[in-house]
Formats: C-alpha cells, sequence, structure tokens
C-alpha cells in the first residue's frame, strides 16, 4: 500500500482546510492583508488567526505588523519553507489521486 504510506507522510499542518487555504491563497498572491484572506476563505477573524498563527510558529508564513492611513495593518506573505511544503504536500497529494485512480481502474 505505497498510497497509504504516502498518505501518513503529509504535512498535517498543510493538510488541515484553513490552513491549506491560506498557503494556497498566499502563493498564487506576493502578499496578503487579514482582511484580503478572510474575504477570500470566507472565515472569521479569529479562526484565520489561530490557523495563520500555527503556520507563522513553523516558519511556513512570514507577518508584518504595521499602519496603514494610521489603521492596524497584518500582511501575511508564504516563506520559501512555506512554498517548499507547500509544493511537497501537493506533490505527496497527486501520488494519492494517482493510486487512487489505478486502483479504480483495476476494480
Amino acid at each position: 500500500m505505497a498510497g497509504n504510506a504516502v498518505a501518513d507522510d503529509l504535512d498535517r499542518l498543510i493538510h488541515e482546510r484553513m490552513r491549506l487555504g491560506i498557503v494556497s491563497a498566499l502563493a498564487a498572491n506576493d502578499a496578503l492583508s487579514f482582511g484580503d484572506l478572510k474575504e477570500i476563505l470566507g472565515t472569521t477573524d479569529g479562526n484565520l488567526s489561530v490557523h495563520a498563527r500555527k503556520l507563522e510558529d513553523v516558519g511556513y508564513i512570514k507577518v508584518t505588523k504595521g499602519f496603514e492611513d494610521r489603521k492596524p495593518k497584518t500582511e501575511y506573505r508564504l516563506t520559501a519553507k512555506g512554498r517548499k511544503a507547500l509544493e511537497s504536500y501537493l506533490h505527496q497529494m497527486e501520488s494519492i489521486l494517482s493510486a487512487a485512480r489505478e486502483a479504480l481502474e483495476r476494480s
């Protein structure tokens, strides 16, 4: 069961739906504000904050806090480590899907 071995090695941090959404959105953009990410993902402030913090803690995203027109602004960027982790995750998912397709074709 090569597919199961790959599934067991999946990066569980990225595999969670909200965190996968965050890193995917950041992979497609140089940077996104908190408000932009919240809107893209259709989530709450608290939910986004919790998941972004987990990604920041492992170095997958970089968070920059500042002010724009005297209003707080939080901006997120995907780090090189985060991009590599996402690429690895996507490769693993492709392997799992390929194994599943092969199994379906045999049945």
